[in-house]
């Protein structure tokens, strides 16, 4: 069964290619062109009085070329495209600008690295796509995040080391109207240690990012495999952070995450609290952040400012063949801050993933449906959302 939440995540640093050259022109001739061709409807229906609905379509793709490795170097770029597709796409105030940006196109040298391999020893610097706790790719959309960085894994028996940089990002997190923006005013600053062993899975973050915040992360998770068919998961999680130059970002939450496979059934439940810090907020990191209760939209950074607030979030996904479909009902609430107001936003999440060609061709559909619960009037927090993707990799 896939897991219907992810746990952690560490840096993608695996060597360019799985193919040895003897000489530079090897290192070219057993190059490798691969890549994806991907369309995208995603719409909102808002409820507020006197917001539009937006939406729109894209199509577009990437496409990667990366060299065979020599003496342990190897190197790839690759380049991510969308375009709105102007007769599907809202004009004016009702264009959906999250996926090809606010001018209905964006091009991108999302990737251009250079990596070295040695033993158990690794380094990647340039453009690159990573996934760790407060740095992610978050595919969900057109365009994923990533990032230039300077990363150094080393991995021994259970244990895997990494220290790095982050200088920039881009992506549907950063603002496709911005491109490539700074993590943190001198970049951010990295390190971690994740051990593995038999069905545990443990790992210790700490970020730097400059004159910004602090910190730390920590998570652990016991997996169970009953028989073939069946199996629970146990994991918790901890992100302490401490604001730096005043800059209001300072935080303390935990989680916990229960998961129940059962043949082609699972049933997972989350729960996350965050600690009042009186006139601050949290930080859900450059990407889609790491909590267990984060959903397709909604994430507890958005309720945490001023206040203390907790979210759990029930889900169930069911596998019938090639065809996946999932459920997931978050609660969001927020006790009173300083003036006096709280928060309550619930959100649903109803989905499907559908494989034509294993690998290869795959649809997958989200609708979502997000409300205040607080307010009597109709916020930002009231609206629905649809998103359709077709993809397909080469």
């Amino acid at each position: 069964m896939n897991k219907l939440l992810k746990i952690s995540a560490i840096s993608v640093l695996a060597s360019c290619s799985m193919l040895n050259a003897a000489d530079i022109a090897q290192m070219f001739e057993n190059a490798k062109v691969s890549g994806e061709l991907r369309s995208v409807y995603a719409g909102y229906k808002q409820e507020k009085a006197g917001e539009s609905d937006t939406y729109a379509t894209a199509f577009g793709g990437e496409l990667k070329y990366e060299l065979a490795e020599l003496n342990g170097f190897s190197a790839a770029a690759a380049f991510r495209i969308s375009h709105d597709i102007g007769a599907l796409t809202g004009e004016e105030g009702k264009q959906n600008a999250e996926l090809s940006s606010s001018d209905g196109e964006y091009t991108v040298l999302s990737e251009a690295y250079l990596n070295y391999k040695n033993g158990d020893f690794n380094f990647r610097g340039g453009r690159q796509v990573i996934d760790t706790p407060l740095a992610d790719s978050d595919d969900i959309r057109m365009i994923p995040n990533t990032f230039e960085a300077y990363i150094a894994t080393y991995e021994l028996p259970n244990f895997i080391f990494m220290v790095g940089n982050l200088q920039d990002w881009q992506g549907v997190d950063a603002g496709l109207d911005d491109e490539w923006v700074k993590t943190g005013e001198d970049g951010t600053w990295f390190g971690s240690v994740t051990y593995t062993a038999d069905n545990i899975e443990a790992s210790a973050w700490y970020y730097n990012i400059t004159k910004q915040l602090n910190a730390a992360y920590f998570d652990a998770s016991y997996n169970y495999n009953i028989n073939d068919d069946v199996s629970i998961l146990g994991a918790a999680q901890y992100l302490s952070q401490s604001e730096i130059s005043n800059s209001g970002e300072e935080a303390s939450i935990y989680g916990l995450l229960a998961e129940f496979s059962a043949y082609d059934l699972g049933v997972s439940l989350a729960y996350n609290h965050s600690q009042k810090q009186s006139g601050k907020t949290s930080f859900s990191g450059f990407g889609g952040g790491t909590l267990f209760s984060n959903m397709d939209i909604m994430i507890l950074d958005e309720i945490t400012a001023d206040r203390d607030s907790r979210a759990i979030v029930a889900g169930l996904s069911y596998e019938i063949g090639d065809l996946t479909l999932t459920y997931a009902y978050g609660d969001f609430d927020g006790d009173a801050d300083s003036i006096g107001d709280k928060a309550n936003v619930v959100e649903q999440d109803i989905g499907f993933e559908y494989s034509i060609i294993a690998g290869k061709l795959g649809v997958s559909g989200i609708y979502v449906i997000s409300e205040d619960k607080e307010s009597l009037d109709k916020t930002d927090f009231d609206w629905d959302r649809f998103q359709l993707m077709v993809a397909y990799s080469f």
